[in-house]
């Protein structure tokens, strides 16, 4: 059975979970923790994406991140390929580090955002790396020392989630400490990682109750929500599929974006295509990996193999491009162009 595609757009809660192939650690020392979280704070600031939740564990991560600028499978690629990289050559190793692609659970955000971070959070209790609330919050590599100010993390949202439990910083930790607490009894909570149609209905028994009401409810393993929400998801999914589908059929592909953006800039086509670092080259591959990925909805590999860098090269891009005002006119001109062909 093929895998379904994920599901991202701005503004989307993620709660992502990394494991090492075969259950193997992919942390192993000191550095080894030291380098992901170097790498993963660079790339959450450039991106401006926020985080609100994370934790290292010897052989799996979770990550609680929102969507900004860069999809979150363009930013996980960046992360996950860089550091296995670096983990190779340090430990001397070959081969795949990761098991498979990374879990991607899109979340509704007003239910799920407080009791994933206290999920992610709890995972050294869980697993027994520390051994009581106390050491969780001196716990290095966990951000709830950062939300309880033991621990230092500015790329970390950190005020976000303060901010949801009282307006002052003192209190809001103090209520916060006490719901992460009362969550250690709680166990592992499957219904949080779980799939589909009983985790987004909130367990088994949650689903045989809504099933008694004869009431309807959807359910997908990429979506974590009530049923109304993974069906407004699904249905907003399906509209951009559409549209990518539609802006295929009127020929507004690549090759139509790259000569728009060489004739705007002023530039040969080939000149844009090429490893060429010249300003206006710079200039517009910027403004071609925004629109690419955001308008044409490619993946940054893809950009990047069209465009002779590197898939991390391809985010960093984009910021570049969305805050660049030629993006919006070459995109109309595009579009105008496309009409202009369809009906004449």
């Amino acid at each position: 059975m093929p895998r379904k595609a994920r599901i991202d757009a701005p503004g989307a809660l993620h709660h992502i979970i990394v494991r090492g192939i075969e259950r193997r650690y992919i942390f192993k020392d000191f550095l080894d923790y030291q380098n992901f979280l170097k790498r993963l704070g660079s790339i959450i600031s450039e991106t401006e994406t926020p985080c609100f939740a994370w934790a290292l564990m010897p052989n799996h991560i979770h990550l609680l991140l929102r969507t900004g600028y860069a999809p979150i499978s363009l930013i996980m690629r960046r992360l996950l390929t860089g550091y296995a990289q670096q983990f190779n050559r340090r430990h001397k190793r070959h081969g795949q580090l990761f098991q498979n692609r990374f879990k991607s659970i899109l979340c509704e955000e007003d239910i799920y955002l407080l009791e994933l971070v206290r999920y992610i959070h709890l995972n050294p209790l869980r697993g027994r790396i520390v051994e009581n609330l106390k050491q969780l919050k001196s716990y290095p590599y966990a951000g709830h020392g950062v939300i309880m100010n033991a621990l230092k993390h500015d790329w970390q949202d950190k005020n976000y989630v303060l901010k949801m439990f009282a307006d002052k910083e003192g209190v809001a930790k103090r209520y916060y400490e006490e719901f992460v607490g009362k969550g250690v009894g709680l166990g592992r909570r499957p219904e949080l990682v779980g799939g589909g149609l009983i985790r987004s209905a909130g367990g088994w028994s949650a689903l045989k109750a809504l099933r008694s009401a004869a009431t309807r409810i959807m359910g997908d393993e990429r979506i974590l929500g009530s049923g109304s929400f993974v069906e407004n998801v699904l249905k907003r999914a399906n509209e951009e599929y559409e549209r990518r589908t539609l802006t295929e059929r009127q020929g507004l592909d690549f090759e139509v974006l790259a000569q728009a953006v060489s004739n705007h800039i002023g530039i040969d086509l080939q000149l844009l295509k090429s490893a060429s670092k010249q300003r206006k080259a710079s200039q517009g591959k910027s403004i071609a990996c925004f629109l690419a990925v955001d308008r044409l909805k490619m993946t940054g590999r893809e950009v990047a193999r069209r465009l002779q860098i590197t898939p991390s090269t391809v985010s960093k891009a984009m910021i570049r491009g969305r805050s660049d005002p030629s993006s919006e006119i070459i995109w109309q001109t595009v579009v105008d162009n496309a009409s202009f062909i369809k009906f004449s």
